[in-house]
Formats: C-alpha cells, sequence, structure tokens
C-alpha cells in the first residue's frame, strides 16, 4: 500500500512571515505567510493528496469515501489537523473552546492542541497561562486591561512541547517556528490584540464575552513530561503528548530502523528535519505523510527527525 503525500495550502496573517520558504522552501504566497496547513480536511482549507492513485483528491473527500484507508472510522469529519505556524510577530492572546461549547456557539469542533517548537529566536517567549485564581479576578482584570498582571510569559526554545488544552489562555511570541497539532477546527477566540490594527487601519476584532466563558480558572495545564525510548543504536523515540483527541511523538533517526510497528489506524508523518528514505519513498524536511491502515510496518533510513500523530 502507498504512503499519501499530501500538498501544503497557506495562509497570509498580520504577524507572517517568509521562513515557510527560507526553512522549509515551500512556495508561499507572500512575506506575510504566518500559517502551512499541512495536513488538513476542515471547510476553511483542504488539502490535497499529491502522489499516486489518489493524486488530486482533497483529504476531506478521501476520509469520506474511503473509509478503509484509515481504518473504517465512522466520523463524518476527518478529526485532526496539523499546521506550521511562522510568527514573525506575535500572535494574539487567544482561547479556544471545547467541544460542546464551539458545537452550540460556532457549529465547529473544539480546540485542543498542542505545539512542538521547530525554532526560536533569542529571547523569544510565549503566554502560556494566566495568574487569575476565579472567575471574578478573572473578568476584574480583563475589564481593566491589567494583561502584564494577568498573562503568565514563558520562554521557548527549539525542542520545548506544550499541550494546549482548550480554555487555554496562550499566545505565539514573535520569533518561533511551532508545529502545531490541533483538533480540525477554525474557531479561535481572541482575548487580546496589543491594540493591533488590519491593513485598513481597524482595529482587529476581539472576542471578550465568548472569551471570559471559555477559560479554565485557575489555568490548569502543565507540560507533560516522557523519557525518550531507544529504538535501535540508531534511533530514539519520545511521547510528546497523549490525550482523548491524539497522541504525538518524535521520531530520530540516524542510519536504519528497519522495523517501526504502527500499531493505530493510521498515522501522520511530518518530516520536520533531514531526508530520508520510507517504505521506498524518498523523504525531506517539510514532506507531510499519511500511513494508511493498510501499512503495518515502516523502514526508515537516513538522518531524519519525525512528528509522529495519531488519532486516540
Amino acid at each position: 500500500m502507498e504512503l499519501l503525500f499530501l500538498e501544503s495550502i497557506f495562509k497570509e496573517r498580520i504577524w507572517g512571515g517568509n521562513r515557510l520558504k527560507s526553512d522549509y522552501g515551500y512556495n508561499i504566497p507572500s512575506n506575510k505567510t504566518g500559517e502551512s496547513w499541512s495536513v488538513s480536511a476542515h471547510k476553511n482549507g483542504a488539502t490535497y493528496i499529491k502522489n499516486g492513485k489518489f493524486a488530486g483528491t482533497s483529504l476531506a473527500d478521501l476520509y469520506k469515501n474511503n473509509p478503509e484507508l484509515f481504518g473504517g472510522s465512522n466520523a463524518n469529519e476527518f478529526p485532526l489537523m496539523i499546521k506550521i505556524i511562522d510568527a514573525n510577530d506575535k500572535l494574539s492572546v487567544q482561547v479556544h473552546p471545547d467541544d460542546k461549547y464551539a458545537k452550540e456557539v460556532e457549529n465547529d469542533l473544539g480546540k485542543f492542541e498542542c505545539w512542538y517548537i521547530l525554532d526560536a529566536k533569542p529571547n523569544s517567549s510565549i503566554i502560556y497561562g494566566h495568574k487569575a485564581k476565579s472567575k471574578e479576578e478573572l473578568n476584574l482584570l480583563v475589564k481593566n486591561g491589567k494583561w502584564a498582571e494577568l498573562l503568565t510569559e514563558t520562554s521557548i526554545k527549539a525542542g520545548d512541547f506544550f499541550p494546549v488544552p482548550t480554555g487555554t489562555v496562550h499566545a505565539i511570541g514573535a520569533g518561533a517556528l511551532i508545529l502545531e497539532v490541533q483538533q480540525s477546527s477554525d474557531t479561535t477566540y481572541r482575548l487580546y490584540d496589543y491594540d493591533r490594527t488590519d491593513d485598513k487601519g481597524n482595529l482587529r476584532e476581539l472576542h471578550i464575552t465568548k472569551s471570559l466563558d471559555v477559560i479554565n480558572v485557575p489555568h490548569q495545564s502543565a507540560p507533560e513530561t516522557y523519557e525518550p525510548i531507544s529504538m535501535n543504536e540508531d534511533s530514539t523515540f519520545q511521547i510528546l503528548t497523549m490525550n482523548k483527541y491524539f497522541k504525538v511523538g518524535k521520531l530520530d533517526v540516524n542510519g536504519h530502523l528497519p522495523k517501526l510497528n504502527l500499531n493505530v489506524p493510521y498515522s501522520i508523518l511530518s518530516i520536520i528535519n533531514g531526508n530520508g528514505i520510507i517504505n521506498g519513498y524518498e523523504v525531506n524536511k517539510g514532506d507531510n505523510i499519511i500511513t494508511p491502515h493498510q501499512v503495518h510496518n515502516l523502514d526508515i533510513r537516513g538522518n531524519l527527525s519525525i512528528i509522529i500523530t495519531s488519532e486516540n
């Protein structure tokens, strides 16, 4: 059974840059490109298969019409999305709703996500959580714009990892390049945007009421830690997160891993560094690949780092 390579699509953002081209070689639309939607079946931007018998088919249609490739899932929509985010400038401070709130208010899925820091310029940071101890304190600090008192800032470096559960206040800082794994949702509530204006001079829309509805109080999340596992003398694997929606791990191969067992309905391979050969296919940094249900093992050769994502 063939591996399925995906064609990324790109989203221009006020805070975007050009590192998706300089670092990953993608053909981006402008120097304000903020996001590569690398794996997506969302209505706001579906990626397409670019090789083999399914070339030219959207992931949304493939998932709907060929469920056997995904282990016979009964879900209506492909549940995951993978992005690379180039934060040339800081993103807004935001929060995502859970499934129940998103379904009722937005007719969308909730948005549990996680971040693997691909690169970070010196002194880069993120907003990760808040200091309010009660809803009343949260509402008061937001109402009075006491952002320095409310928000928690954390320094970042390449290789760091952060789970971002629904209800978590967060923001990516300037200078960060991040791989993001998330539920297939495009619902984001902006809590604060540094009083920035769009290209027409208008303040960008905020969603204060909805944000306050869904923010977890107190902040509940802490980064997970799992020890790397030696697969053989050439390879190591580290679990990054396991939650109700997805499992994410990082595989490093420097030589040959002759047999990686895939005990999941399907998996997504995101090549974040290096190059090599997987089951006879040449792979390079920036490739995103789905291993269908019929592929049970991978033979990997080369020097490369792979983020592996699967449903949980």
